[in-house]
């Protein structure tokens, strides 16, 4: 093909008549992403009336200035030309990683604009490739309704016939309302892409960059390439003189192990939208304005773009900093309004609302492209205030609301929270406890009244002192219920996503540890429930998982090790619940004696399962042994002569636990230092798909630090890498504080 001229992107920005710039947006304000007249079909392509492309998406950015096609490539991601959301795709292809610039919409398997068949989604992160024009684009929530297409294996040859398609310009059309496809022969290929000629006079036109060049095998469509540039011989707004159907596609058949490796990753914290990884860490007792234990929460950004402070005396929180408040007590994150950037879920329970002491209040901080708290207003949740369920209740002293709080989405990609507010009064019974679930329009309490919930409430239960959920599944636990007669032996409950008629989530099952499927007995003092973990678990790859693994802590428990009693030694079990919530134990973990396979041994005051954290490192695929991993900690381990020093042990969820358990204290891992004294490491850990965070806010600094451990570092026989250390006074964080590193997200 001659190199001069030069085609021209098919996706540049769409400037034109002013009657037809506003045609488009006027039908984008009616849910219609293309003119209502009707339209006509010419040489640049030919409507698709088999449905076969429905994997092609519709990509309108911004104020519909610009258009372009895409193609779903995962339930969750689009592939498409980095050059729609290139500032000026003409000089330079560059594009930033994270959130867009300008609001996106994808419209995906609606191969008709004028029906209302397929999916409409945001697009909330771009992940573009610097080698070739193209991006992995997610979308807002997984697209269920219409089946990928799979990436070729086949670089395109030359002389070989593929098919393109997509949503733009027509001979006589601006912006058709049907999805329109032409053939194309392949010229000669190159590392990223591929010259060709339309065949029959089919060119791709504006509008139609990032849609997919498909090659037919055995009646299954793959994809080899996306469209690119073109000549857009014949179509609308061209000149009549230029006849060329020539141009150029991005070959994609290359990066299946690219796109393989993003899609199925983990989500990370990313409260600027960058693509880059941030942190929040709690540090509830630093005095803020002269309040002691006001608490404040420090934001790290990734990608060395600075530190954020977070406390109630910002305009954009809720409140104002008081003593003993701890803000920064209790966090989690998940992106709630689903913009594409991380919020911070923030739960005060010892927040005063008036003369209620420790009435306890969430707040919901959204992320933007600014940080946190440049964004929309902050999500404030207190009883008696806002709607549903949080508005009926009242803030009475010791409720503790946001004791313990879950963030995350539900297998069909919805924002939820459950929030624990383990102090809630049932009547004349103190106590009892309550959590609250909030999903979209779903704003209800649940409390071990509610219907089809197993028991009841009895004073001091303590419902919601600790919660889990994941895509699947809910649980809440209440680890000073009284089971047979053993006071704070401990119960959990289990509940589905799914909403009943009598609008709370379906309840499943009450688990004891007088239940038949678990081993060992309910006794007192053991706090069943204390502590809870849960993260998806997929039985066959690759599949949306269905059921669950649920950790279960009971730091209280007591066991006869050697035939001695250690009190508050402590047990964690793991437990597998299907997907109609039938559940059967998978896994006790305790450090029994020194004898056996597992690293230390039962000692009385351990606690070990004081917290928990687990991870399904590729939640995509079929799980495995080496896919989930469980952090316990041991905050209450003495160490040669350091009492309560703290250790976190790791091990498989799925594995034998004296084949798999790791060790981890300072000095070892990659953690700093030696232990020491009334550190209690493993009070607070974390895990993401990458990392274990090792918090301790009881020294050796007297801030407090986290620690940041590589994967490898947490799996027993890993390579031991740097670890990350955060820690007030270092990487741009001010040296003040007093609890650094009590919680982290």
């Amino acid at each position: 093909m001659p190199t001069t001229p030069r085609p021209e992107r098919s996706g540049a920005v769409r400037r034109s008549r002013p009657v037809a710039r506003f045609a488009l947006a006027a039908a984008l304000l009616t849910g219609s992403l293309a003119v209502t007249t009707a339209p006509t079909y010419a040489v640049t392509g030919t409507p698709d009336s088999t449905n076969g492309y429905t994997y092609t998406a519709q990509v309108v950015v911004g104020d519909a200035m610009r258009g372009c096609s895409a193609v779903l490539v995962d339930r969750d991601w689009l592939l498409t030309a980095a050059s729609c959301f290139a500032e000026a795709p003409a000089q330079s292809l560059a594009v930033p990683p994270g959130k867009p610039r300008l609001k996106t919409t994808a419209t995906i398997g609606r191969t008709d604009l004028g029906t209302n068949q397929g999916a409409v989604r945001d697009i909330v992160e771009l992940v573009p490739r610097t080698d070739r024009d193209l991006a992995l684009a997610r979308l807002s929530r997984p697209v269920t309704e219409v089946t990928p297409i799979p990436l070729a294996g086949a670089a395109p040859t030359a002389g070989e016939e593929l098919r393109f398609a997509g949503y733009g310009r027509t001979t006589t059309d601006w912006a058709p309302v049907k999805l329109h496809t032409g053939a194309l022969t392949v010229g000669a290929p190159s590392a990223t892409s591929a010259t060709y000629t339309g065949k029959d006079g089919a060119a791709a036109c504006m509008g139609d960059a990032g849609g997919p060049v498909v090659r037919t095998v055995n009646g299954a469509h793959q994809l080899v390439a996306l469209n690119s540039r073109s000549y857009q011989g014949s179509c609308f707004g061209i000149a009549t003189t230029e006849t060329r159907t020539g141009g150029v596609v991005t070959r994609v058949d290359d990066l299946a192990s690219w796109v393989e490796s993003k899609v199925v990753a983990t989500s990370i914290t990313d409260f600027n939208c960058d693509g880059a990884e941030d942190i929040a860490i709690g540090d509830p007792k630093a005095t803020v304005g002269g309040k002691a234990s006001a608490g404040v929460i420090r934001v790290v950004y990734g990608d060395g773009k600075g530190t954020a402070e977070i406390t109630q005396d910002l305009d954009w929180v809720p409140g104002d900093a008081e003593a003993d408040d701890w803000f920064g007590e209790v966090i989690d994150a998940v992106d709630h309004d689903e913009d594409g950037c991380t919020d911070l879920v923030v739960g005060v329970p010892a927040e005063d609302l008036g003369s209620a002491v420790d009435a306890g209040v969430v707040d919901v901080l959204h992320g933007a492209r600014g940080g946190i708290g440049t964004g929309a207003a902050t999500l404030h949740l207190e009883q008696g205030t806002g709607s549903g369920a949080v508005a009926a209740a009242a803030s009475q002293s010791g409720d503790r609301m946001g004791h313990a709080v879950a963030a995350g989405r539900t297998s069909a990609g919805e924002p939820y929270l459950l929030i624990g507010v383990p102090g809630q009064n049932s009547g004349s019974l103190a106590k009892a406890g309550m959590v609250f679930y909030l999903r979209g329009k779903t704003n209800t309490s649940v409390t071990q009244n509610s219907p089809n919930v197993p028991g009841g409430d009895e004073a001091g239960d303590g419902f919601g002192t600790s919660v889990a959920a994941d895509g699947s599944h809910l649980a809440v636990g209440a680890p000073a219920e009284t089971v047979g007669g053993h006071a704070g032996a401990g119960s959990v409950w289990t509940f589905g996503h799914t909403v009943g008629a009598d609008g709370i989530p379906t309840p499943l099952a009450g688990i004891t540890q007088d239940s038949d499927a678990l081993s060992g007995g309910s006794e007192a003092g053991d706090e069943f429930g204390a502590t809870l973990a849960m993260a998806d678990y997929t039985t066959a790859g690759p599949a949306t998982a269905t059921e669950s693994v649920l950790a279960i802590g009971s730091p209280g428990e007591g066991l006869s090790v050697d035939n001695v009693n250690r009190a508050e030694t402590g047990r964690v079990i793991a437990v597998r619940i299907t997907a109609t919530g039938t559940y059967s134990q998978l896994n006790s973990f305790w450090q029994g004696t020194n004898e056996d396979g597992v690293s230390g041994a039962s000692e009385p005051g351990d606690h070990f399962g004081d917290q928990i954290a687990i991870v399904n490192t590729a939640p995509r695929a079929q799980s495995t042994a080496a896919t989930m991993r469980i952090a316990v900690g041991v905050s209450g381990e003495d160490i040669g002569s350091a009492p309560d020093a703290g250790a976190v042990q790791t091990f498989s969820l799925l594995g034998a636990p004296g084949n798999s358990d790791l060790w981890i204290a300072p000095g070892s891992a990659g953690i700093p230092g030696s232990p020491g004294t009334d550190q209690y490491v493993g009070h607070n850990i974390h895990f993401t798909g990458t990392k274990l965070y090792v918090g301790m806010p009881y020294g050796p600094s007297s801030y407090g630090s986290l620690h940041a451990l590589p994967m490898s570092n947490a799996i027993a026989g890993g390579t031991v890498a740097q670890v990350t250390t955060y820690q007030p006074g270092t990487g741009g964080l001010p040296p003040v504080g007093d609890r650094f590193g009590h919680s982290a997200r």
